[in-house]
């Protein structure tokens, strides 16, 4: 099986589970990216914490849900945004002002949307959560 996005398939697998009322999935093929994005969802309270096992067969990582996350995805294609242009796609991603984090690879690492405007940087959309 290939997989093309690894982020859209953990982001998908955490949904899913979130959804049937899972306290506990495993994501995996894991990589940098998929972690951080993890941490930043569970400094929000999205997702609960997360351990790494390492095994023979590549790493994974086993996700504590906790039942405060409504939909997240990923963002494709991975649009490229300006200091003053997110709240073009705050509107188009998110439900309602102020609800929800949208998730942004920018020159300084990856954060969220809120950070980046607080910084007045730009970046790459990623991921959508609320």
């Amino acid at each position: 099986m290939v997989l093309n996005d690894p982020l859209a398939n953990a982001l998908s697998g955490i949904n899913n589970c979130e959804h049937v009322s899972k306290t506990l999935t495993v994501v995996k093929p894991t990589n940098k990216v998929i972690k951080r994005v993890l941490d930043i969802m569970n400094t929000h309270n999205y997702v609960g914490t997360y351990t790494e096992i390492k095994d023979s067969k590549g790493d994974s990582l086993e996700i504590n849900l906790i039942g405060g996350l409504n939909k997240c995805g990923v963002i494709k294609p991975h649009f490229s945004v300006k200091k003053d242009g997110y709240e073009k796609f705050e509107k188009r991603y998110l439900p309602a002002k102020n609800m929800g984090i949208i998730i942004v690879s920018t020159s300084q690492g990856i954060m969220t949307h809120l950070e980046a405007k607080q910084k007045n940087i730009g970046g790459k959309l990623l991921a959508y959560c609320y």
